[in-house]
């Protein structure tokens, strides 16, 4: 599925820190997840990055059982970069599934960003009141553009039962 936005020809100058991220995104091999508290999995995932020449880009991951291709988890957002500095913002929303840890999240991550390396951490977190526990209480994230071209993402989280642990670790490729 891509984002149904065209972009137009020139992106606004406060993204152009995050240029390197704009496009789609595919995963190269499955994705690898675990948790102390779920059994470890497999995963495909694509990113969609786009702007429409606004001072934001416009993000939107969506997650896939490597076997049966059933969507797993979505996530959907923005990035905004503080102009004139090397901080960098996410808002994201996370979807409600019944069997995600991070079922029915809103979140800020914060963090910053060294070339085509960007480091996020949670800032603000909200749940739905119904969320299944034990609840998500601190995300953080790594998207690291490497030599050869390809992104890696690795996400780590904390639950009201566990430390700061790494959850997901993923390599994709851009889609032309």
């Amino acid at each position: 599925m891509s984002c149904p936005v065209q972009q137009p020809a020139e992106p606004n100058q406060a993204i152009l820190p995050l240029d390197w991220l704009l496009g789609n995104w595919e995963s190269d091999q499955p994705g690898e997840g675990s948790f102390p508290s779920i059994t470890p999995f497999r995963y495909t995932e694509t990113l969609h990055f786009t702007h429409v020449g606004q001072p934001i880009i416009n993000f939107m991951f969506n997650a896939f059982h490597m076997e049966t291709k059933k969507p797993l988890h979505r996530e959907c957002g923005f990035i905004r970069v503080q102009q004139g500095t090397n901080k960098v913002a996410f808002i994201i929303a996370q979807n409600s599934a019944e069997t995600v840890l991070c079922a029915g999240l809103v979140e800020v991550e914060e963090g910053e960003l060294a070339g085509q390396h960007l480091s996020l951490r949670t800032h603000a977190l909200a749940r739905m009141s119904f969320a299944k526990e034990p609840f998500v209480q601190d995300i953080s994230r790594v998207f690291q553009l490497r030599p050869d071209g390809k992104l890696e993402q690795t996400v780590s989280m904390a639950t009201s039962d566990q430390p700061l642990t790494q959850h997901l670790h993923i390599t994709y490729h851009r889609l032309p």
